[in-house]
């Protein structure tokens, strides 16, 4: 079982993440909720344990993925207390070394993982999808979304979103910075289904049910054909390179003349904090011209502000 070394979880409770079997279902859940289910590494390490002993577990056929609370993730951790006592007590090298480690472990390493993993991985996505979020949620093999969804991408580490969706859309997306709603990721490709917020996890695992009616050898070859179509355009060796671009990207963002620098420990992304801004401003105009009408049921709601925490 591909754990770490300070990893003892087997048989034990997790801290940052809830495991349950079901029906021939896991159900990984990530759970933080007070701090928007940000990602620590402690968080990420037990996540990647769930999804290894659920793909080696003959009882389960399908893998569904949730994030506790009102939303799915809003990125990584960049300083909560948990995250600082856990990296001062298993310290990372200094520099670049110690910076691409601590990357490929978590974000190259165990993301390419979580793609393969021989069972069909199913995510369930409410709220904000920021950075991380997107990362975790795009190595599933399907992806149902609320009508409460927003999504945030970037040139991150585990870069598989020129896959995902049609490279120009891409560009646009990431050259502006700009969240993207649930509608609207269903239109690209990103998501197979939107429903209603309180019928996602119902609908999910109503899904992962019908599907774990069939074989479990037919439903690991068809994915591993499917992934290995992509593998012969090139998919993995384009996740390597641009994980490259990646460091160079983080390496830079910390330069003097950088138009947006890299935040002091615990604070959140420039480009995030833009990024909402934006999205508020779109949200107020379009209120605007909707004054005296109510939304229709698919339009995104305004999220609250951001609990106490350290997102992306």
């Amino acid at each position: 079982m591909s754990s770490y070394q300070h990893i003892r979880y087997a048989g034990q409770a997790y801290e940052f993440i809830r495991y349950e079997v079901v029906d021939r279902i896991a159900r990984v859940t990530l759970n933080r909720p007070d701090q928007v289910n940000v990602q620590s590494t402690a968080m990420l390490e037990e996540l990647d344990h769930a999804i290894d002993t659920a793909g080696a577990d003959h009882d389960v056929r399908v893998i569904c993925l949730f994030g506790a609370g009102r939303h799915f993730s809003a990125g990584h951790d960049l300083g909560s207390s948990e995250e600082r006592a856990h990296r001062e007590r298993f310290p990372i090298e200094d520099g670049a070394r110690g910076l691409f480690e601590r990357n490929w472990r978590l974000h190259m390493d165990m993301h390419l993982r979580w793609r393969n993993v021989p069972k069909p991985l199913i995510c369930a996505v409410q709220g904000y999808c920021i950075f991380g979020g997107w990362m975790v949620a795009s190595t599933a093999d399907v992806i149902f979304a609320a009508d409460d969804a927003l999504f945030l991408g970037s040139a991150f580490q585990y870069f598989s979103i020129p896959y995902d969706i049609h490279p120009r859309m891409a560009k646009e997306l990431l050259f502006q910075g700009r969240f993207i709603n649930a509608r609207q990721a269903r239109e690209l490709g990103f998501v197979n289904r939107v429903v209603q917020r309180d019928q996602l996890e119902a609908q999910t695992l109503a899904y992962a049910a019908d599907v774990a009616l069939n074989d479990p050898f037919d439903l690991r070859t068809t994915k591993m054909a499917i992934n290995q179509a992509q593998d012969a355009q090139g998919f993995t060796a384009h996740i390597h390179n641009a994980f490259s671009t990646f460091m160079v990207r983080r390496i830079g963002s910390s330069d003097p003349g950088h138009v947006k620098p890299w935040p002091t420990e615990g604070k959140r992304l420039p480009m995030v904090e833009v990024a909402l801004e934006r999205y508020q401003q779109e949200l107020a105009r379009e209120q605007s011209l909707e004054s005296g009408l109510e939304q229709t049921p698919g339009r995104i709601q305004s999220q609250p502000n951001d609990p106490q925490g350290t997102p992306e």
